[in-house]
């Protein structure tokens, strides 16, 4: 298949070299940073009245910046539709994101307490759930946009899907290495569960709102509501734990991310999402593959 292409005007060298990948990934990079220093800057202004609706909040004015930033890159600098967020799929996509973001965590919970690593000692109240929403809607939409959005896509249209699935993968597992707690052990596994996952995703559909949904549900369910840490964080859930044994088994202080039950479940999703993907045509080739094959190219399986 073709990958999404900016609508580059004809005979315009100028807007060429705009609109080449390598072009378009330099240029999003301060676009990222901007985002992340404003939506900081809402965060600690909203944060400020100490109140569990001030977080939630932040998290999702700063959701809206990153959302607002990336549609006006696509609409005026790559001059074409946004479809990576088109509106009609977006409920039923984010949905079935949620849900599977939950079955997953539950599973590799699940595999926790069968190894007893983990048990409920106790419950919390739902007024807890402020910061692992927060936790949750702010990732889901910032990280995609910058990872999957930006740099899976732009990779992937320059350098073909294999490339591009493993340079998101390394950024995105590298990107939590100076999270609290966290070991080269964490970082590649979420490279392999996460990285893996959340890109398939994205192929399969070629739209976000999966991969948002998976991501969001995945952080609000590891910690609001098994209540383990998220990335090093350490967040109350509904279910108060308690966890111990082998950090290979518990993910340790970093949280269940790091643990080889995670690698083991979410990887193993992840490969057969990407086999979905493949079965359908949604691998795409590099691009001086895609020129030599014409304007009607088979699929990076040839």
């Amino acid at each position: 298949m073709r990958p999404i292409e900016p609508n580059t005007p004809p005979n315009s060298p100028a807007w060429r070299v705009v609109h080449h990948p390598m072009m378009l990934l330099l240029l999003s990079v301060p676009m990222i940073f901007a985002c992340a220093i404003l939506s900081s800057a809402v965060g600690h202004i909203l944060k400020a009245s100490h109140t569990d609706a001030g977080g939630v909040a932040a998290a999702v004015i700063g959701a809206a910046i990153f959302f607002g930033a990336y549609w006006a890159f696509v609409r005026f600098v790559e001059r074409r539709p946004v479809v990576e967020f088109a509106f009609r799929p977006a409920l039923p996509e984010l949905a079935i994101g949620i849900a599977g973001g939950i079955a997953i965590l539950a599973a590799i919970v699940g595999v926790m307490a069968l190894l007893g690593a983990y048990r409920v000692i106790g419950y919390n109240g739902p007024e807890i759930l402020a910061l692992p929403l927060a936790i949750g809607i702010f990732p889901g939409f910032s990280e995609e946009i910058a990872l999957r959005a930006l740099f899976f896509r732009l990779f992937e249209r320059w350098l073909g899907s294999w490339a591009a699935l493993v340079l998101s993968a390394f950024l995105f597992g590298f990107g939590h290495i100076f999270n609290p707690g966290a070991t080269w052990v964490a970082a590649v596994g979420i490279a392999f569960e996460a990285g893996i996952m959340l890109a398939a995703l994205y192929m399969i559909t070629r739209r976000l709102w999966m991969a948002i949904g998976l991501h969001a549900a995945w952080n609000f369910a590891e910690g609001g509501i098994f209540g383990t840490p998220v990335s090093g964080l350490q967040v109350p859930g509904l279910l108060r734990p308690w966890i111990g044994g082998p950090e290979l088994v518990t993910g340790g202080s970093f949280g269940p991310e790091a643990s080889l039950p995670a690698m083991a479940v979410a990887t193993t999703i992840g490969v057969a999402l990407l086999y979905i993907a493949w079965r359908r045509g949604q691998f795409i080739a590099p691009s001086w593959v895609r020129r030599r094959q014409g304007p009607n190219p088979t699929t990076a399986r040839s």
